[in-house]
């Protein structure tokens, strides 16, 4: 059986010199140890690939670098690039080539320190540093396409496998944890699987890090995107389970109490206002279903004035704010946005809102710190072109009202 790699689907962007530069110079090192750095052969070049080697036994420091590049043979070198080339080359372009020169190389001493501790025998290379790649690849494209030759028996051809899939459970887990330990007699023992762990490990870490803090461009495809998105639908799930916030949630302020032991509306006392508020609620409604947009509007600021804290149906909220918007009535408008994103945080439109809001402010009513909150906050989940465009100029046309002056993250 044979399952190889051979290209993906994520963008590259930015010509990734750095990785083709590291893919040229193991391959110029290879030939040149071939020719000349030949173990036993006369001359005494034979030791110094010798000392280059991470060698537990006479460690120095300049092996951890250096091992990096020193392959034991042919298929050893090729399987190495062919790694990278796959994976490295989209990393790169998001990171930047100084940003992942010191990356790679940083993978690659964590790998050797983690491989000496408790190592007797030599390690050479780029395996530790290839892992790392690999899992910022899982981290930065965890949705992408990996295409995959595979070779069964009698079938031979290709197949597209999810990124996330393929390195966690093939890559990782089964060709180092599970298959070493299913092989008999210890025929693995010359792998270094405990650098290859390090430097996944490494890799993984450092790139979410780096997303975290921002240092990172950060798009809605990322793993720290995924697990925010599952974070907010795990509570969303959680909070719809209570009775009373799934009608709040339907039906706003006016929503009856459900008891959550007998499933039976809990009757309140009558208050001052419910009546009116009632009322507008309903009367918004009908003229939204009427494309009556600009009383429905009117209506709203009725209801606003009378409950501030009043929020309408999902659909019903971004019709009304839409229209305030092409009504010029900016504050209001704002306000409306601001409140569908309050109680609507998670909405497949919300970071278009943003963007809007990011504009309003900026545009008309000259708020520049809220503008550039907003328009750097949807910088980071936009994926149109045309809408990442309109943020990063309006962001530019904030700051530098403000005096502060800025980049687009």
């Amino acid at each position: 059986m044979l399952f190889i790699p051979i290209r993906t689907d994520s963008p590259v962007r930015r010509p990734p010199i750095v990785n083709q530069a590291i893919i040229g110079l193991n391959v110029l090192v290879y030939l040149a140890s071939q020719i000349f750095l030949r173990p036993g052969e006369p001359g005494g070049l034979g030791g110094l690939r010798t000392r280059l080697t991470l060698n537990p036994e006479d460690l120095e420091l300049f092996q951890f670098f250096s091992y990096q590049f020193l392959h034991g043979d042919f298929w050893h070198l090729f399987g190495n690039m062919l790694f990278l080339w796959v994976f490295g080359n989209s990393v790169n372009s998001k990171m930047g080539n100084v940003s992942y020169l010191f990356f790679y190389l940083s993978c690659g001493v964590f790998a050797g320190a983690a491989f000496v501790i408790g190592a007797e025998a030599p390690c050479v290379g780029a395996s530790g540093a290839i892992a790392g790649v690999t899992t910022a690849f899982l981290v930065l494209f965890p949705r992408s396409g990996v295409t995959v030759f595979y070779w069964l028996w009698l079938y031979v051809g290709t197949v597209q496998v999810q990124a996330l899939l393929l390195i966690v459970i093939k890559i990782i887990l089964w060709d180092n944890i599970i298959s070493p330990n299913l092989s008999p007699g210890g025929g693995f023992v010359q792998v270094a699987y405990s650098a290859h762990i390090a430097g996944y490990v490494f890799g993984f870490t450092w790139c979410s890090l780096m997303l975290l803090v921002r240092a990172l461009p950060r798009d809605q495809y990322d793993v720290v995107a995924l697990i925010k998105r599952y974070n907010q639908r795990r509570q969303y799930r959680a909070m719809m389970a209570d009775p009373n916030e799934r009608a709040r949630a339907t039906y706003g302020r006016v929503a009856r109490r459900v008891s959550a032991a007998t499933g039976q509306v809990v009757e309140d006392a009558p208050s001052a206002g419910d009546d009116e508020i009632v009322r507008l609620r309903a009367e918004i409604g009908e003229m939204l279903n009427r494309h009556e947009y600009t009383q429905a509007a009117q209506r709203y600021a009725a209801l606003v004035d009378k409950d501030p804290a009043q929020c309408l149906p999902r659909g019903n909220m971004l019709a009304v704010a839409n229209q305030l918007m092409a009504s010029g009535m900016y504050p209001q408008a704002a306000g409306a946005y601001e409140k569908f994103l309050e109680h609507y945080p998670a909405d497949q439109e919300a970071e278009q809102i943003k963007l809007v809001l990011g504009i309003i402010y900026a545009k008309y009513l000259q708020r520049y710190e809220l503008a550039e909150g907003y328009l750097r906050d949807c910088l980071t989940s936009l994926s149109r072109p045309d809408q990442v465009q309109q943020a990063r100029h309006w962001l530019e046309a904030a700051a530098g009202a403000s005096g502060r002056g800025t980049s687009p993250a």
